[in-house]
C-alpha cells in the first residue's frame, strides 16, 4: 500500500460566499462572522481570492467538482436531472479507489448522477476514515454539512437556536451591513443576522472534524480542502448568474508544501478541484477532465493555461432560463439568452421563502401605491427592483474590482466595448471546445439518454479464468466492475435511492486488476445513466 501518498480530507458547506474572517478587505462584509478555525486553515495553507463555482446551484455545481467537467458539456446542467454523462466521465473517489486509496462520503451524493456502489468504501452519516480496517491506507474521505443551507436561514426562532447552539452569545451578530441590492428591511436585516451566525456555526463543525484530524495523528500527511457549492441562498444569489452566485472561498492546507498564509488570486474554478487533488497525490489526470491543474505534487502553485473562468446557469426546476457568463482578474461578462424573462421567474420552492416573498411584496406595493397613482416607484432601489424586474438585459459587463456589488452595468459603455468583445469571444471559444448541450432542447437530451422511454442496462461482466486468476471485464463501454462476497439483498429492504447512490447493504470492492478470490463472489457492472447489470455469481473453485 502507497504509504507515502497523502490522504485526502474535504469538508464542504452550502450556499455561501467568502464571509470568512480570513477573507477581510477582499471580499464586502466578510468581517462580519467570527470564523476562528478556518481563518487558521487558511493561515496554515492557501486562501483562494478569485475561485468560482460552474453553477450558481448545488447539483450541477457538485457535478462539475466531482467529475472535473463543465455541466453543459456533460448534461448535468439543469437543476434538478439525473444525466448519462458521456462513458469517459468518472466520479473522482473511482480514480483513487483504483489507486489504492479507502474513500468515503458523509451519504450527501448530490452529483446530478448515478454513484456506482464501488466508488466509495463507505457512504453515509457513519461514514470516517476510523472506518479503514486497514490504519496505513491513504484516504479520500468527503464530509458535507448542511448547516448553511438556504432552508436554515428560514426556521423558527426554537429551532434556529437549537440549530446554532455552538455560537456564543459574544459572537452572536447584533447588526449587519445589508448590501445595497437587497432592501433594508427586517425580513432581510435577519436573514442576514442568521446567514452569518450559521457560518459561525459551521465554523464550530469544521474545527471538530480538524480536530479528530489531530488527534489521529493525520494532520500533517493530509490534504485538507475546504469548499462551499455557490453563493448565499438570497435572491441574486444562489440561482443567479451573477458573482453572487458564482464567487466561493476555498481553502487547502498541506503541511509542509503550500505555503502557510499563501494567496492564488489568479481565476480558479471549483471545477478544477477534481484534476488538482490527482495531481497533488501523483495521480494521472485524465484527459478528458475540462478542469486544469493549479497546485502540483509538490505543493506549489501552478499557473492555469486559461485567464478565464466560465461558469453556467440553467434549468431551475420548473423555471426554465439560460445565461452563461465569465470571469478574467477584473470583470465578469454575462450573456442572458432570454432577457425578456424575469431573473426572479416562479420557482415553486424558494419562491415560499422569507426574502423572496418581501422582495414580491415590495415589489408590488410599488405597483399598487406608486404606478397606479402616476408615481413613479421608489420603495425599491433600481438595483434591487432589477432582481425581480420583468426582464433583464441581453448582456451584463461588471467591473467587480472596482464594483463588487454589479451596481453597475458597462456593457453598453463604448469605452468598454473592447473588454466586452474580448470576454464575450473567449466564452464563445471555450464553449465550442467543451461543449454546450444546455442551448438544445432538454427534451431531446432525455430521448438520447432513455431510448424508448427507459434506461439501458449494462452488460454482464465477463468473467475469465487463467491460473485461478480471475479477469472481470465489461463490454458496456464507460462501465465500471465490482465484486462482493456478500449475497444478493432484498433491495425493498434497504430504501430508496438517496441522491443517486443506492445502498444495497453489500460491501463492493472496485475490480481493479486480476485476484483470487478464497470464497464464492458476486460480481456486477455499474454504468452512470445505465442501470446496472444483474448479479453474475463465480464460485472460485469452479474456477481452478
Amino acid at each position: 500500500m502507497p504509504t507515502s501518498r497523502p490522504n485526502v480530507l474535504w469538508i464542504s458547506t452550502h450556499d455561501i460566499n467568502p464571509h470568512l474572517g480570513c477573507y477581510a478587505g477582499v471580499w464586502p462584509g466578510a468581517e462580519q462572522a467570527h470564523t476562528p478555525h478556518l481563518d487558521a486553515l487558511a493561515a496554515e495553507g492557501m486562501r483562494f481570492d478569485r475561485a468560482f463555482s460552474a453553477a450558481p446551484v448545488c447539483g450541477p455545481s457538485r457535478s462539475a467538482i466531482i467529475t472535473g467537467c463543465f455541466p453543459p458539456a456533460i448534461g448535468t446542467m439543469h437543476m434538478r436531472t439525473r444525466a448519462t454523462p458521456p462513458p469517459e466521465v468518472q466520479l473522482l473517489p473511482q480514480y483513487f479507489r483504483a489507486a489504492g486509496y479507502w474513500t468515503g462520503n458523509s451519504s450527501f451524493t448530490d452529483f446530478q448522477t448515478d454513484v456506482p456502489n464501488p466508488v466509495y468504501d463507505e457512504v453515509g452519516d457513519h461514514a470516517h476514515w476510523r472506518l479503514r480496517k486497514d490504519l496505513e491506507q491513504p484516504f479520500f474521505m468527503a464530509f458535507h454539512g448542511l448547516i448553511t443551507h438556504e432552508s436554515q436561514l428560514y426556521l423558527s426562532d426554537e429551532e434556529f437556536s437549537r440549530r446554532t447552539a455552538d455560537v456564543p452569545d459574544e459572537h452572536r451578530v447584533t447588526a449587519v451591513d445589508v448590501p445595497p441590492y437587497h432592501p433594508d428591511t427586517e425580513v432581510f436585516r435577519t436573514a442576514w443576522k442568521r446567514y452569518l451566525e450559521l457560518i459561525i456555526q459551521m465554523d464550530h463543525w469544521v474545527g471538530s472534524i480538524l480536530e479528530q484530524l489531530e488527534e489521529d495523528g493525520l494532520a500533517d500527511n493530509t490534504i485538507v480542502v475546504f469548499w462551499s457549492d455557490h453563493g448565499l441562498g438570497m435572491p441574486r444569489g444562489k440561482r443567479w448568474a451573477s458573482e453572487l452566485g458564482f464567487r466561493e472561498p476555498p481553502l487547502i492546507r498541506w503541511p509542509g508544501k503550500t505555503a502557510k498564509g499563501s494567496v492564488y488570486d489568479e481565476p480558479v474554478a471549483l471545477m478544477d478541484l477534481a484534476p488538482t487533488m490527482l495531481a497533488m497525490c501523483g495521480l494521472a489526470v485524465p484527459g478528458h477532465m475540462h478542469g486544469e491543474v493549479f497546485l502540483g505534487p509538490d505543493g506549489a502553485p501552478r499557473t492555469r493555461i486559461s485567464d478565464y473562468v466560465v461558469s453556467a446557469r440553467d434549468r431551475m426546476g420548473e423555471q426554465e432560463d439560460t445565461s452563461r457568463s465569465i470571469r478574467d482578474r477584473r470583470f465578469r461578462y454575462t450573456r442572458h439568452l432570454h432577457p425578456d424573462r424575469s431573473p426572479m421567474g416562479h420557482c415553486e420552492y424558494p419562491d415560499h421563502l422569507a426574502t423572496w416573498t418581501e422582495l414580491r411584496r415590495l415589489f408590488a406595493r410599488e405597483a399598487q401605491q406608486q404606478l397606479a397613482f402616476g408615481e413613479p416607484p421608489s420603495i425599491l432601489t433600481d438595483l434591487q427592483r432589477s432582481i425581480v424586474a420583468a426582464s433583464k438585459p441581453l448582456e451584463e459587463l461588471f467591473d467587480v474590482e472596482a464594483d463588487p456589488h454589479e451596481e453597475h452595468n458597462l456593457a453598453a459603455r463604448p469605452e468598454y466595448a473592447d473588454t466586452r468583445e474580448r470576454l464575450s469571444d473567449a466564452m464563445d471559444a471555450w464553449l465550442a471546445k467543451v461543449g454546450d448541450l444546455g442551448q438544445g432542447p432538454e427534451q431531446e437530451l432525455l430521448a438520447e439518454w432513455r431510448p424508448d422511454g427507459h434506461r439501458p442496462r449494462c452488460a454482464e461482466p465477463v468473467v475469465q479464468t487463467q491460473n485461478r486468476l480471475i479477469t472481470l471485464t465489461c463490454p458496456t463501454d464507460g462501465s465500471i466492475v465490482g465484486w462482493t462476497t456478500d449475497p444478493p439483498q432484498d433491495l425493498a429492504r434497504t430504501g430508496p435511492p438517496f441522491n443517486g447512490y443506492v445502498d444495497d447493504g453489500r460491501a463492493w470492492h472496485l475490480y481493479v486488476e486480476p485476484f483470487s478470490p478464497r470464497d464464492p463472489i458476486w460480481v456486477k457492472s455499474w454504468r452512470i445513466g445505465f442501470d446496472a447489470s444483474a448479479d453474475v455469481p463465480v464460485n472460485p473453485l469452479s474456477a481452478r
